[in-house]
């Protein structure tokens, strides 16, 4: 896990330095930073799941809006007949945007849930 934690915890930093230039980074920085240092906790042996189930939450909820949203994923899936998300990196669509962005959060709270049942099994497994 210590492993698992610390490669995360480094590339979600780095997601979060990348994005300087995006047209949200407000929102996003703190996305990326909140996973980082949950990540970065967990390498430290530190588990605290509510704030796992929190940063799901969050992340899920907004997973959500991207997901149903006008321009979001299933903008993508249905009318853009699942074009190239990777073409370029400039992403001048905001079905693309908003996609890659879905992405992230599933990323992102696959690393919580990972980190959430494996301190929850811990607690379960004997001493």
């Amino acid at each position: 896990m210590k492993i698992f934690n610390i490669i995360f915890a480094i590339l979600f930093m780095i997601s979060a330095g990348l994005q300087y230039n995006d047209p949200d980074p407000y929102v996003w920085v703190p996305l990326y930073l909140l996973a980082a240092f949950l990540c970065f906790r967990a390498y430290q042996g530190k588990f605290p799941e509510s704030m796992y189930l929190i940063a799901i939450l969050i992340y899920g909820g907004y997973a959500l809006y991207l997901f149903f949203d006008q321009n979001g994923v299933m903008s993508w899936v249905k009318d853009h007949a699942a074009e190239s998300l990777v073409q370029t990196m400039k992403a001048e669509k905001p079905w693309v945007e908003q996609t890659r962005e879905f992405g992230g959060l599933m990323i992102m709270i696959l690393a919580m849930a990972v980190n959430l049942l494996y301190s929850i099994r811990q607690k379960k497994m004997p001493a």
